[in-house]
């Protein structure tokens, strides 16, 4: 398996006091959030993408020039060598093939560094879970609490005191106001917002450019102003 680097062309005037060796990540899933993440991970200039595992059919496919260089037949080996891991799997709603994919990942021995864009605001008094990523223009405030393998997607708020569960996607453009409690498992959709002290039960998804005023205390799928729950239980068919 080679490894995936970028043709980049050098800055003019990179001060070589800067230079550093990377850390090697490895990415999971070659899609659309992929492309998004990538940018996060250049802009943080922290890591060195490896390579992406993808499809089997997919393998020497480049997302971004970066090389798909393998697929899930090779996890245990690639791990051996290269343990930092991000999946860059957008979360869809009633599939938690993401979850299983980090749960999995970690039996094998599988590290997830924090990715921040430098582009994002963090709160020195907010905590980020293993495998969050945070991207472009977010706002993340005071005693913010956010769990493991999130994505914080672009220019979405969270306020202080807030807490949001493992495995949650928090949609571009959400504001989600001070001292939320968001469970595991949760789909916000661009645009929504949660008013203060509101609770999201757990694997609830909230429709985009919804307005949530009151608590949900069971889960299903909301959507709208005022907001209405439109199916009642997570769509068990997209469950693996």
């Amino acid at each position: 398996m080679g490894k995936a680097i970028r043709d980049d062309t050098h800055d003019e005037g990179t001060d070589k006091s800067m230079m550093h060796k990377k850390e090697d990540i490895v990415l999971v899933a070659g899609g659309g959030h992929c492309k998004s993440s990538i940018d996060v991970i250049e802009s943080q200039n922290k890591y060195q993408i490896f390579g992406i595992v993808d499809l089997k059919e997919n393998v020497g496919k480049k997302v971004l020039g970066y090389d798909i260089i393998a697929c899930d037949d090779d996890l245990s080996e690639l791990i051996k060598d290269h343990p930092r891991w991000n999946i860059t799997i957008g979360h869809v709603p009633g599939c938690n093939k993401k979850t299983k994919l980090f749960l999995h990942l970690k039996d094998l021995g599988a590290e997830f560094p924090v990715i921040v864009s430098p582009h994002a605001y963090v709160s020195k008094h907010a905590s980020l879970g293993e495998g969050t990523i945070v991207m472009h223009n977010v706002t993340i405030n005071s005693e913010a609490r956010i769990g493991s393998n999130c994505i914080i997607n672009t220019g979405a708020i969270i306020e202080h005191d807030s807490q949001v569960g493992n495995n949650c996607h928090i949609s571009t453009g959400c504001i989600i106001n001070g001292a939320c409690s968001i469970d595991y498992g949760v789909f916000i959709g661009s645009n929504s917002v949660l008013i203060n002290n509101i609770h999201v039960a757990a694997e609830t998804v909230i429709g985009a450019d919804s307005f949530v005023r009151k608590s949900i205390t069971q889960s299903g799928t909301y959507a709208g102003i005022p907001l209405k729950r439109i199916v009642k239980d997570i769509d068990k068919c997209l469950r693996p």
